[in-house]
C-alpha cells in the first residue's frame, strides 16, 4: 500500500556520540518492581511511573534528584507521561488488575496547584494522554470500539484527530514541541514507523536505517526527535534524530532501552531492561546536548 502524502523517507547513517548514562531508580517501597522515567522538561524536572511489589503503578516527579510520588486519589494505576516547564502533568489513569485489560483508561491532566483534570475523548474506553507544550496543546491517543488507536491534539477543550494516511493498525501521538510539532509512531505497510506532523500538518515517516521498527516518542524545540528502534535481531535500542543524523544510544547493562523524551537542552529520559528483566530509567547527557539551549 502506497503511503499517500508523506515526504521522503528519512535514511540517514547511524553516528556516534559521546554520552554519558546515568541510571535512576526509585528507591522507595513504591519503585520495588521496577522505575520507567518517561519526559523531562528544560529545568530537569523529570517524570514517570514507578512499580510496587505488586505491580501497582504510581506516578513520580523527580527533582533535584528527589522523588515525589504522584497518585491519583480515585485510582489504583497512575502513570504520568509528559511535562511541561510550567510544571503542568499529563498522563493516564486506570483500576485495572494486573491481568485484565478490558477495563476504562481515562487521560488526566494535573495543573500547578495538584488539581487533577480526567480526560476521555468522547465515546472511547481507552484514552491516553502523552506530551504537553507550554502552550497547553496535548497530545495523545485514543482507542475507538474495533480498538484501533487513533492520535489526537487537544487544546482548548477541542480534539484535532491525527490518522496517518495509510496506516493499517493505528495511530499514537506521543510528544510536541512549542511550536506544534507532533511526533508518534503507527502501523501500516512493514511495520510500525516513527512520523513527524510538521506545523504545517504535513506527515513524514521516521524509520531507522535497518531497523524492522520505529517507535518516535518525544520532540523537543530544536527538532530533535527520540524513541526506541528494533534491530534486525530483534534488539531494542533508544535513538537520537538530530542536525540530520540517527544515533543510537544503549544504557550500560540494558538488553532492551526505550527513549521516551527529550528537552530543549538534549538530555534524553527513558527506561531500560538489564539481563534480570528488572526496569530501570536512565537520563542521558553528553555531546547530543550541543547547541541546545543557545
Amino acid at each position: 500500500m502506497r503511503l499517500t502524502g508523506f515526504l521522503a523517507l528519512l535514511n540517514l547513517p547511524i553516528a556516534a556520540l559521546a554520552l554519558t548514562v546515568s541510571t535512576i531508580d526509585n528507591p522507595g517501597p513504591m519503585g520495588a518492581g521496577g522505575t520507567a522515567a518517561q519526559a523531562m522538561n528544560s529545568k530537569g524536572d523529570g517524570i514517570g511511573f514507578s512499580f510496587d511489589n505488586g505491580g501497582v503503578s504510581h506516578g513520580f516527579l523527580l527533582r533535584q534528584g528527589k522523588f515525589a510520588i504522584i497518585d491519583h486519589p480515585g485510582y489504583v494505576h497512575t502513570s504520568p507521561r509528559g511535562i511541561n516547564n510550567l510544571d503542568e502533568i499529563v498522563g493516564q489513569v486506570d483500576n485495572r488488575p494486573v491481568s485484565d485489560s478490558t477495563l476504562p483508561t481515562s487521560g488526566f491532566i494535573l495543573d500547578q496547584q495538584g488539581n487533577f483534570t480526567k480526560v476521555d475523548y468522547p465515546g472511547a474506553s481507552i484514552t491516553g494522554l502523552f506530551g504537553i507544550n507550554d502552550s497547553e496543546q496535548i497530545v495523545g491517543n485514543y482507542q475507538d470500539s474495533g480498538f484501533i488507536s487513533h492520535g489526537f491534539i487537544l487544546e482548548n477543550g477541542n480534539f484535532l484527530n491525527i490518522d496517518i494516511p495509510g496506516a493499517t493498525g493505528g495511530t499514537v501521538a506521543t510528544g510536541i514541541n512549542e511550536a506544534g510539532a507532533v511526533v508518534g509512531f503507527f502501523t501500516g505497510p512493514g511495520g510500525t514507523h516513527g512520523f513527524l506532523r510538521t506545523v504545517n500538518g504535513a506527515y513524514r515517516t521516521i524509520d531507522v536505517p535497518g531497523a524492522i521498527g520505529t517507535f518516535a516518542r518525544g520532540i523537543n524545540d530544536h527538532g530533535e526527535i527520540t524513541g526506541q528502534f528494533t534491530d534486525a535481531a530483534g534488539l531494542t535500542h533508544t535513538f537520537l534524530f538530530s542536525q540530520g543524523q540517527f544515533s543510537t544510544i544503549d544504557a550500560p547493562r540494558a538488553v532492551a532501552t526505550f527513549g521516551r523524551g527529550i528537552n530543549d537542552r538534549g538530555f534524553i529520559i527513558g527506561n531500560f531492561s538489564d539481563g534480570s528483566g528488572a526496569l530501570h530509567a536512565f537520563i542521558v547527557t553528553g555531546d547530543n546536548a550541543k547547541g541546545a539551549g543557545q
